[in-house]
């Protein structure tokens, strides 16, 4: 059977309807254990690139989508085993505790996190940029006498924000009071004006906007009640048989 080869000039191109989203455990065992041993994988669709030698947006790949990459560890020192992970605008910093992959109760890799963040360390500003590498145990490489490469297989995407429960809480809460406050202002004009259309006798100098405002609510209920009377002839009253 022909090999199939997904990966061209550095970016994944799957046949309309495919999609690549393998767990931790296939990436480690079927991809990054075959890779580093020199076997075939199962298809050529992760490419090789030194991730450290671009920013993450400069990679090959759709950025709105998660994207893999073969690299090797460039050592920050020469008789060190910390990694250089300075790209040109920033640095990814390693965040949490390692994961241990396991598979059949056998731990098979480590799975670490970092985040990108721009500018020089200890300053710089942390971005949404997140990457998962993943390694092989030391146990591998030691037992084995064939001279590898240190590859490492990296998961590189975007984390998306969303907007939290609290905050949308908060937005209907202001939304409330802010109706019922414009609520209470239209009351308060509407009396205002009435007590002006009214045009009563002149009132004491002494009088504030608040007593006129009650007295123009009383007069509207004394015509109510006057009005009350004429109410049985209101077409929706029951009529005497």
């Amino acid at each position: 059977m022909e090999k199939v080869n997904f990966v061209k000039n550095g970016e994944v191109r799957l046949p309309p309807g495919f999609r690549f989203h393998p767990t931790d455990e296939e990436l480690v065992v079927q991809y990054l254990k075959r890779k580093v041993f020199s076997f075939p994988l199962p298809a050529s669709i992760i490419p090789e690139v030194d991730v450290c030698k671009s920013d993450p947006w400069d990679l090959p790949g759709e950025l709105e989508e998660e994207r893999y990459f073969f690299s090797t560890k460039e050592a920050k020192y020469p008789n060190g085993n910390r990694s250089n992970r300075a790209t040109n605008s920033g640095y990814w910093k390693a965040t949490g505790l390692d994961k241990q992959i396991v598979t059949s109760k056998q731990g098979v890799g480590m799975k670490k996190t970092l985040v990108f963040y721009t500018g020089k360390p200890p300053h710089g500003s942390r971005t949404d940029w997140i990457m998962h590498e993943y390694r092989l145990l030391n146990i591998y490489t030691t037992l084995s006498q064939i001279p590898m490469q240190n590859w490492v297989l990296c998961r590189i995407f975007l984390k998306k924000r969303g907007t939290t429960k609290i905050d949308i809480g908060k937005f209907n809460h202001n939304k409330k009071n802010k109706v019922r406050r414009n609520n209470t202002s239209k009351l308060v004009f509407y009396d205002f004006l009435a007590q002006k259309d009214n045009n009563t006798s002149s009132s004491s100098s002494d009088g504030s906007g608040i007593t006129q405002v009650s007295t123009s609510i009383n007069e509207l209920d004394k015509q109510h009640e006057g009005d009350s009377s004429s109410c049985n002839s209101f077409p929706y009253s029951r009529r005497k048989p």
